[in-house]
């Protein structure tokens, strides 16, 4: 088969791998344990595709993308939204791991995103730990508004009891966090740039380490679309709507939140900007969403110029 300009697209389940392969529209499937991505993978180098296409399913593709861009083929794993929305233009409405394949070889073939290098081990394990973090705490959230409504003092002690427990394992995560940031000196080095800012703290740095790499190899465009706090138009004719944000990497807008609320109390820059905005009568989530814009592009430019808060604003006391 000569395979010479193919774009190869792998729909990854829990027991099998499907790949589909553009423009032959063959398909094939191979186990997904050890022994099939190790057969995927042969196959692939020896087709030399231009691209191979993966969606983002939950960590289930991570082992898959790791191994093929470990024998140095060029690799991308795409929001499944993004695919989604392709096929839809195409025409096909239709979803079985054949057609998803093909549509993932498809859509790269089309779209041609850039490669951009993985996640190495460590910053895997980080954000591992960040997300269980996070679970943990969705946990503890709900554990107490069940606490409110208990029906009896069985089940209100049962639930203090696991309270208590999440709790201290929040804590233990924490330190595990702090601990795997401070033996790593680059995270080192970026976390203190990262928590030198009026407002940020180690949770967002921690989230900004392992879900936003990007940052301060973006312009500020850039960045903030990527995380989704640039507002874009809704325009038609004579129409013009009120812009919106959109799409976006949610987990690092909502650790933006609470250290821009810190950073409108307390940040020279940021809460005059605020008191402007509310001033020209903006309403306060408008504004607010506008300062997670600024703070992410004060934070992208310090850490493209490797400056901490002091070096960026020498005026603050």
């Amino acid at each position: 088969m000569n395979a010479e300009g193919c774009f190869v697209g792998i729909d990854v389940s829990k027991a099998e791998l499907e790949m589909g392969l553009v423009p032959e529209g063959k398909t094939w499937k191979t186990p997904h344990d050890h022994g099939g991505i190790g057969v995927l993978v042969e196959r692939l180098i020896a087709m030399s595709p231009e691209l191979v296409i993966l969606e983002a399913t939950g960590g289930l593709e991570a082992p898959v993308a790791a191994a093929i861009a470990g024998a140095g083929l060029p690799v991308v794993v795409m929001n499944p939204r993004q695919v989604r929305d392709f096929a839809k233009a195409k025409g096909k409405l239709a979803k079985t791991d054949k057609i998803d394949a093909l549509v993932l070889a498809d859509f790269g073939r089309s779209m041609r995103p850039q490669v951009r290098p993985l996640k190495d081990e460590q910053t895997q394990e980080l954000k591992a730990l960040h997300i269980r973090r996070l679970q943990m705490v969705e946990m503890l959230t709900a554990e107490k508004n069940r606490l409110g409504r208990a029906p009896s003092g069985r089940v209100r002690k049962d639930i203090q009891r696991h309270i208590a427990w999440l709790e201290k394992r929040v804590k233990e995560a924490d330190k595990d966090l702090e601990d795997l940031i401070r033996n790593t000196p680059i995270w080192r080095e970026k976390d203190a740039i990262i928590r030198s800012v009026p407002g940020a703290g180690p949770c967002l740095s921690s989230t900004l380490l392992c879900e936003l790499p990007e940052l301060g190899t973006l312009n500020h465009k850039r960045i903030a679309a990527l995380v989704g706090v640039a507002p874009f138009n809704c325009d038609s004719g004579k129409y013009r709507g009120h812009r919106r944000i959109w799409g976006g990497r949610a987990r690092v807008r909502s650790a933006l939140y609470m250290p821009t609320l810190a950073a409108i109390r307390f940040n020279p820059l940021i809460r005059p900007f605020y008191q402007r905005l509310i001033e020209a009568g903006k309403k306060p989530k408008v504004a607010i969403t506008a300062c997670m814009h600024k703070l992410l592009t004060i934070l992208n430019a310090m850490m493209r110029d490797r400056s901490t808060w002091m070096a960026y604003n020498p005026k603050n006391p």
